[in-house]
Formats: C-alpha cells, structure tokens, sequence
C-alpha cells in the first residue's frame, strides 16, 4: 500500500502522544510500525505535511460517545491510494455503504488508535504492527452523534485484505486525487439531526479491477476529501467548507460549529 526503492529513508518522528522516537516499536507503547517507510518523497511528503495537521487528543474530553476509523494509505503505480470496504449487507446500520474499516470504542482500548487498529484487524484483517501510524485528523460527527476521529497511516502494497464476511463485504482502493479531482460527483446540502446546515460530498468511483462502481459519500467522503486537501495543499475541482488558505484554523471552525450545533440540541432536550 511501491514505488521504486534505493535507500530506505528513516521512519521519522515518533507521533504517538507522549512517545519519543526511541521508543518506537516497544512493547506496549508505541503503535506505529518498526518497518521501514514506503518509498521517496511522495510519502514523505505526505507525513511532513500529515504531522502538520495532527490534533493528538485534543477532543478527547467531549462529553459524545467516542469511535475512530482508520484510513489506511498505500502506494501503487507511484500514486497514493486510500484503502476502503463495504459494509456487509447483514448489518443493521448502514448495510452496503463504503467507509473505512473502524467502529465505536470499547473499554479495552486506550485510545482512537487503539480503536483504529483494533477495528481494521477485526474487519480486513490488518495487522496493527502492519500500519505505520502516522497522525490523527480532526474528527467529525456521525448521524448517531458519535464523535469520530480519522486515523492516518501507511500499509505496505504487498498487504492483502482479509474480510470479515460478518462486517465486511469488500475491499477497494482509490487513488487519493480522485478525492480533489474526481470524475464523476456531486454535492447536496444536509441538515443534521442537531439542525447544523452542512455540505455532503458524493463521489461514484469505476473500479476497474472490481468492474463495478462504488458510491462514497457522507462522512467517508468527507473524511477522504480532507485528508486529500492535507496531502496535496491544492484546490479541488469543487467547493468545499474551508478556507483553503487557512486550512488548520478553518477545519477546526468548521468543527467547533458544528459540535456546538450538537451540544445545544442536546441542552435543549433536556
């Protein structure tokens, strides 16, 4: 999840909160993976600028239930990809639609990492010592008023899914620019279930190795797309909810306004 190799750089920093590069790989700390990084400066890039947005757990003491996805990058044919499934028709909740792999927190895990990697095991079979942890994006809200946080890191290409069929019922890529320059899109305006007025992005991606096309929209999409602007710092072919010159500030007010937009809804129904 390889572009042509010489030296093999470093793996970098350390991001896991209260860790120091030292510590990497260590029994019962560090998550990130001992491996050495995917190739040249497409990925480095990539960490640099990722690292740059990394909130940590800085919403970590909002009073919403707490859940976390992992967004697993890989390199193929020199490009990034994004790693994404299909839930299984079987489930309750939201049977068929594309996400990634992740779900609610439970008491075992000891944070939206832990969760992360424990959900992509669960669900696709990805070893979390298989994953290069790389950053923490800022979350978002689910329509069940989940606070959900998006956690970024590196697969190797050679990596290969093995779904849960109780979960999962495929496994996709899709070139992480189609996220700002996609093919085939739209957008339409949502209102949450706190009265919040948002955009919602909705992508169809051919894939031609499935030979079928896939729909990604909702959070995914919004997920993907910011993760893309972060990655490549240009403008997408269509408008979105940021200051694009501001993107840190702007995602962050983007988010402040709307958990305020849950929390007084919760207030009011009290």
């Amino acid at each position: 999840m390889a572009a042509e190799r010489e030296e093999e750089p470093g793996p970098g920093p350390c991001p896991c909160p209260g860790l120091t590069g030292g510590e990497r790989g260590t029994a019962g700390g560090c998550r990130c993976s001992a491996l050495p990084a995917p190739r040249q400066g497409l990925t480095e890039k990539a960490r640099r600028r990722l690292r740059e947005f990394d909130v940590g757990d800085k919403f970590s003491r909002l009073p919403l239930p707490r859940a976390a996805v992992l967004l697993p990058l890989t390199v193929r044919g020199g490009r990034l990809h994004l790693l994404l499934t299909v839930r299984s028709v079987q489930l309750r909740r939201s049977p068929g639609e594309v996400c990634f792999p992740g779900g609610k927190r439970e008491t075992t895990d000891k944070d939206d990492i832990d969760t992360a990697l424990r959900e992509a095991k669960e669900e696709v079979g990805l070893q979390p010592e298989k994953v290069e942890v790389i950053c923490r994006l800022m979350p978002g809200i689910d329509k069940m008023n989940n606070l959900v946080t998006p956690v970024v890191g590196f697969v190797e290409d050679t990596f290969e899914a093995t779904p849960n069929p109780d979960e999962v019922s495929e496994v996709f890529v899709v070139p992480l620019e189609y996220f700002v320059k996609p093919l085939n899109y739209k957008t339409f305006s949502y209102k949450t279930s706190s009265g919040y007025l948002t955009r919602i992005h909705c992508f169809i991606y051919d894939d031609q190795e499935h030979r079928k096309s896939f729909k990604i929209w909702g959070l995914t999409a919004h997920f993907a797309v910011f993760l893309a602007l972060v990655i490549f710092g240009e403008r997408p072919t269509f408008e979105v909810d940021y200051d694009l010159d501001n993107l840190i500030s702007s995602s962050e007010n983007y988010f402040i306004n709307l958990y305020a937009s849950v929390h007084e809804r919760k207030k009011s129904n009290l």
